[in-house]
């Protein structure tokens, strides 16, 4: 009688699966990192598996499909994620942006009343003068 081997056949099966899904994620994460484009060829190529492996996998069918969705909504060239701008870091240089605006402004007003002021005084001065000139002996 023949030994049963099937325990054995079933553990190696489940292992090459998951190292194959293992090189999958990876490559998946990695054409994400770097903003390559995200289909079922790269991921292919870089986990070297095949693309009929990758389609029945649910989880991974749907992230491959649903990335190339994304990167073709934008015309601009894809970032990786760790080089986008925050949320917060956007709000911070709205926020410095506003207020160097408000001392800009503020610095404007203080440089037209100055002018305004010099304008005057040049003003009365030029009227002194004329004034004092027409005033004398003829």
């Amino acid at each position: 009688m023949l030994a049963d081997n099937t325990a054995h056949l079933a553990t190696s099966a489940r292992r090459r699966h998951e190292l194959t899904r293992s090189k999958a994620i990876q490559a998946l994460g990695g054409l994400k990192y770097t903003g390559a484009p995200v289909t079922f060829e790269t991921i292919a190529r870089n986990a070297a598996v095949s693309r009929s492996w990758l389609y029945p996998q649910p989880d991974l069918r749907t992230e491959i499909e649903r990335l190339p969705q994304a990167t073709r909504r934008s015309t601009e060239p894809t970032l990786p994620a760790v080089q986008r701008t925050s949320d917060p870091s956007l709000r911070r240089r709205q926020e410095a942006a506003l207020a160097r605006n408000r001392e800009l402004a503020e610095d404007t007003l203080r440089l037209r009343r100055q002018l305004a002021r010099a304008l005057g005084d040049e003003r009365a001065e030029a009227r002194t003068r004329h004034t004092s000139a027409s005033s004398g002996p003829c």
